[in-house]
């Protein structure tokens, strides 16, 4: 951000220290937040929410759809963690639809402590096989779901005076080496990740905004031979990661322990973008 040597040297006022535990462990913990996951019905979203409500937290999952086997893995995580477990249907696509939803949430905890916008898509093709509707629906849910999650979420964490907004990017919004064409795909978490950084900003007096890019992960989305050959070649650890060790870095960002990091990217990759 550029500013004149006069706008430099002008005394500003200093904002206060959050009030954090002392203890390191007492920081970690999320006991009295309410957390947001979107895209938690499988891969990293399962794991986020799992390891938030592990961690303490009040969660809600915010999915596309709501089955009986989601209803039932939310019953068991809730009575295995004591903690509350919120399943919403929730359309990221749908700006009304994520605005209602955040409504009756704020409403029923009366708070929103933390938004991890984590639901995303992939088909990968060509541009010359990839068609209009396929690339339409990747940006819909990539990028302007997460724009449509963060303008929803702003008035209430501006009401509130604080929030946390999590994004869950991929190495492969800033490189460019899948043997599978992902063109579409890589434009889309670039996308994302340049937005969280630009809000990290804009929200600079209430919120603090992150971003998690992770490498080839063991989900869904990555089954293909060619998805795993990929990280065993690249990676420096020679293999995918599982989604449980995306659990850490997640709760890490959600919780107190990361009070002071905003606009940050982390990459969780096995070491697949080292020069």
């Amino acid at each position: 951000m550029s500013m004149s040597f006069e706008e430099c040297v002008r005394p500003r006022s200093l904002r206060n220290v959050p009030q954090i535990a002392d203890h390191v462990m007492d920081q970690f913990k999320v006991s009295k937040k309410v957390c947001v996951v979107t895209g938690a019905s499988g891969g990293i979203g399962r794991a986020v929410a799992e390891a938030l409500a592990e961690a303490g937290a009040s969660v809600v999952n915010a999915c596309r759809s709501e089955t009986p086997e989601l209803e039932a893995w939310a019953a068991n995580l809730a009575q295995r963690c004591g903690v509350t477990i919120v399943n919403r249907r929730c359309d990221v696509t749908d700006a009304v639809q994520v605005n209602e939803v955040l409504a009756a949430i704020y409403k029923q905890f009366g708070r929103i402590d933390v938004f991890v916008a984590n639901a995303g898509i992939a088909i990968p093709k060509s541009i010359a096989d990839q068609t209009l509707e396929e690339y339409h629906e990747q940006m819909a849910v990539n990028v302007d779901g997460v724009f449509y999650c963060a303008k929803c979420i702003e008035p209430i964490f501006k009401k509130q005076g604080f929030g946390n907004f999590i994004i869950t990017g991929s190495i492969s919004g800033r490189v460019v080496t899948v043997p599978i064409d992902h063109t579409v795909y890589n434009t889309t978490k670039a996308a994302a990740i340049h937005l969280g950084r630009s809000l990290a900003r804009e929200w600079r007096y209430f919120a603090r905004v992150n971003i998690v890019s992770p490498g080839y992960i063991d989900t869904a989305m990555s089954t293909c031979s060619a998805s795993i050959n990929e990280a065993c070649r690249m990676a420096v650890m020679g293999r995918q990661g599982d989604v449980t060790e995306l659990k850490g870095v997640y709760t890490f960002l959600a919780s107190d322990a990361s009070s002071f990091i905003t606009g940050a990217e982390f990459t969780v990759d096995g070491g697949y973008t080292l020069p």
